[in-house]
């Protein structure tokens, strides 16, 4: 072999084989794209969005985008832990609104009553919907349909058919915690944040979050490797109940009331910012992180198309629904180029 040619084939990694090169890089691209891809959409949107409209920018607006967008936050990280699981929760949206409701009940006895009420119903209803689906075996969809139901129908019975509202003292310690402001910075936007840090690292640095993603992936092998999967399992619904309650007692103190018909849909809102984040339907992949810009990113989207004007809200849930089908489609030409690393 010549100088030049050996030059040539120590220039090429792997010993010179592009063949296996391209897909190699090819694979690294789609897992890229496919875990932060919302975040990058984002940065396209809000710098679109900053040029083309002069209040989008503003620091008031982008303040408002993240304290209106705090509550479902919280609620898609619970809904996080359960995707990457295998599982669905489609209660969420009326433990939410049961957990306002509680909290906004529990103010008429204090500080206390109005955070441990909506935090312990709420967990529970969580936790019982896991050791129906954990412990035998009952489908996700099935037992979180009941839930929602469920909780809904508590919620019309504590509020007397929904014609009663729990008013919270606005200079109350309670409703603080959804009005007031540290270092400039909304309580419920740091405590979101708060969430969003400790989910981390339990995903990413303990024995329960690497179960869930071994779940996900293949819950036969999981069960094989000797993890503890229907404990894991139920724990994931205990999470998302606690984080659903917590934020609908949030939304309570900012609105000081307990209002008993928010949350219809928000269950399909947190699912489609998780599987927007890069979080996969199937399970074993995702991350909070992804999640939250997905909350984000259906923020801004909405706040730009309130900023031009003229759509109707049934033409703005058009254009998100027809946002949501688009990046479903990426992400699944996304997972499938990675299972495929062959294909050019």
């Amino acid at each position: 072999m010549s100088g030049s040619d050996a030059a040539a084939v120590s220039a090429r990694p792997h010993g010179g084989r592009p063949d296996v090169d391209a897909p190699d890089r090819a694979d690294r691209l789609a897992r890229l794209l496919q875990r932060n891809g919302a975040l990058m959409v984002l940065v396209v949107v809000v710098v679109v969005g900053a040029l083309a409209f002069d209040t989008f920018g503003t620091a008031e607006n982008l303040k408002n985008i993240a304290i209106n967008n705090a509550f479902l936050a919280l609620v898609g990280f619970g809904m996080t832990f359960v995707i990457i699981s295998g599982g669905i929760d489609l209660s969420v949206g009326s433990v939410f609104a049961l957990g306002g409701v509680l909290a906004g009940w529990g103010a008429q006895h204090g500080l206390l009553a109005a955070l441990l009420a909506p935090l312990i119903v709420c967990t529970l209803i969580g936790l019982v919907q896991g050791l129906l689906i954990a412990r035998l075996g009952l489908a996700a969809f099935i037992v979180t349909l009941a839930g929602l139901l469920g909780a809904r129908g508590l919620l019309l019975a504590i509020t007397d058919e929904g014609s009663k509202t729990y008013l919270i003292d606005r200079d109350s310690a309670f409703a603080a915690l959804g009005q007031g402001e540290v270092l400039g910075i909304r309580v419920p936007i740091l405590i979101a944040l708060a969430a969003l840090a400790a989910g981390v690292v339990v995903l990413r640095r303990t024995r329960f979050g690497q179960t869930l993603f071994a779940i996900g992936g293949s819950e036969s092998a999981s069960l094989l490797m000797g993890l503890p999967v229907r404990r894991s399992k139920t724990l994931v619904y205990a999470i998302s109940g606690l984080l659903a309650g917590l934020a609908g007692a949030l939304l309570a103190a900012r609105t000081s009331s307990g209002v008993p018909t928010v949350g219809v849909g928000l269950e399909l809102d947190a699912i489609a910012a998780v599987v927007i984040g890069g979080t996969l339907l199937s399970g074993g992949a995702g991350a909070l992180t992804g999640t939250l810009a997905g909350v984000l990113l259906l923020g801004v989207i909405q706040n730009l198309i309130n900023q031009v004007g003229g759509l109707s809200s049934s033409y703005q849930a058009v254009v998100s629904g027809a946002f949501l089908i688009v990046v479903v489609l990426v992400q699944t030409y996304l997972s499938r180029r990675q299972r495929l690393p062959g294909e050019g």
